[in-house]
């Protein structure tokens, strides 16, 4: 028994070490996908490279760093997480320090630091939600006691979406109905809160052209071959040019500039391309492995707050990997999204490692 229970308090170092492979695996394909565009722009081909380093150290750290925090401490920083998250969203829209690519305003900047808030409020949101249904837990039987978090998630929501940002909104709206579920409402309440949710998807489609645009493009991409559809039609060749064992690493050729934000949102694709239907098999699986660990950390918890938080933390991840996998398919309508430790970008690649950080403490937990 005492061994059994030194063993357990160890934690679960193979998550670490997944989660700190993948981080490197994603600069590996960074570098491959970006080195072409990156020496063109900026006359430097480690130019994306490089930042995503510096962002692998600092993710390292932080996740060392919420190793040793002690998780049940986190509750105290529900409202200031929140508070943060909101500052943090709204500065987006303030002049001279938000920052607008491609008709998005969703980075703020200080000097030359550049952070996203969106990709920060998921995670605040968990914190939030799994600290509100731990502390209420005989609340959450009635559409009254989960109101908090449906506010806060509305308001989380509004904010990303008016960036725009419909991926990171639904990333969200995802995670909050699937909170709401496992906090133990019943299944009345959680329709209640479904509906509204299945009526804004519509709605929010309807109301941008552009996206009817995107909308239109993922029906038929062809319709629109050097438009709306190109993005698309090019991650498709990508991933059709990969085959069974791919073109080889380094040996892409969609990355020549042919397939926009192949270091970011569409880095999947070059994955498929390079490593094959095979890599992208072992690629999935070791998403699946950092998955699987975070439910079981869940199932684990002994307390509420712990299993709630886990569980955040976990479908923050595995929505967004979800996500990004179905749109470079064209399984559902392009939308921006990164893949989480891999594609180009250290505002999400620091706090998701940080929040691995945080499932590991709760691993090594009596």
């Amino acid at each position: 028994m005492k061994a059994l229970k030194n063993k357990k308090k160890a934690g679960d170092i193979p998550l670490l070490i997944c989660v700190f492979l993948m981080a490197c695996f994603g600069c590996v394909m960074i570098y491959s996908a970006s080195s072409y565009t990156a020496q063109v722009q900026y006359g430097d081909s480690l130019y994306f490279v490089k930042k995503q380093l510096i962002g692998v150290v600092l993710g390292t750290a932080a996740m060392i760093g919420t190793c040793f925090l002690p998780y049940k401490k986190l509750i105290k920083f529900r409202y200031p997480a929140v508070i943060i998250a909101v500052i943090l969203l709204v500065m987006v829209f303030i002049p001279g320090i938000g920052i607008t690519n491609y008709g998005a305003t969703r980075w703020i900047g200080f000097g030359g630091i550049t952070l996203q808030p969106s990709e920060i409020a998921k995670y605040a949101y968990a914190l939030f939600s799994a600290s509100y249904f731990a502390l209420h837990a005989e609340k959450v039987k009635t559409v009254k006691g989960v109101l908090p978090v449906l506010i806060v998630g509305v308001i989380f929501c509004a904010l990303i979406i008016i960036e725009p940002n419909m991926s990171i909104t639904m990333c969200v709206a995802l995670l909050m109905l699937a909170l709401v579920f496992l906090s133990g409402t019943n299944l009345k309440q959680l329709t209640v809160v479904l509906i509204p949710f299945v009526i804004a998807v519509p709605l929010m489609i309807i109301l941008e052209p552009y996206r009817l645009k995107r909308l239109s493009a993922f029906i038929d991409p062809w319709a629109s071959p050097k438009g709306e559809g190109y993005q698309l039609i090019q991650s498709l060749y990508a991933l059709g040019n990969g085959g069974l064992f791919g073109t080889g690493l380094f040996n892409s050729t969609q990355k020549y500039r042919f397939l926009p934000f192949a270091e970011s949102d569409f880095i999947l694709s070059i994955i498929g391309e390079e490593l094959g239907f095979l890599g992208l098999l072992a690629f999935f699986l070791c998403c699946g492995f950092i998955i699987y660990r975070g439910f079981k950390i869940a199932g684990a918890c002994k307390d509420r707050f712990g299993y709630l938080l886990a569980s955040g933390f976990t479908l923050v991840y595995g929505i967004q990997v979800v996500i990004n996998a179905l749109v470079v398919s064209g399984t559902i309508p392009p939308t921006g999204l990164p893949l989480p430790l891999i594609s180009s970008g250290n505002t999400s690649l620091i706090i998701t490692m940080a929040s691995m950080g945080v499932l590991y403490n709760l691993s090594k937990q009596d």
